[in-house]
């Protein structure tokens, strides 16, 4: 069976700390900025552990076993 291949959009989203979390950007942070307050916007700069759900998908499409 041959290795799968790593997605190539999810490995430019996605990044995987050394402790084996996942972390993407934050969502709503692109656009109609206006409205928003600046510390919810200073908060959007970081990334954010992705949700418990989607780890597996990303995972996978990571190229991770687990």
């Amino acid at each position: 069976m041959p290795k799968m291949k790593t997605h190539s959009g999810a490995k430019k989203r996605f990044r995987k700390t050394a402790k084996g979390k996942l972390l993407g950007r934050r969502a709503y942070s692109t656009h109609i900025l206006e409205k928003k307050s600046p510390k919810r916007k200073r908060r959007m700069r970081r990334p954010v552990e992705i949700a418990k759900p989607d780890q597996k998908r990303v995972r996978t499409l990571l190229g991770g076993r687990k």
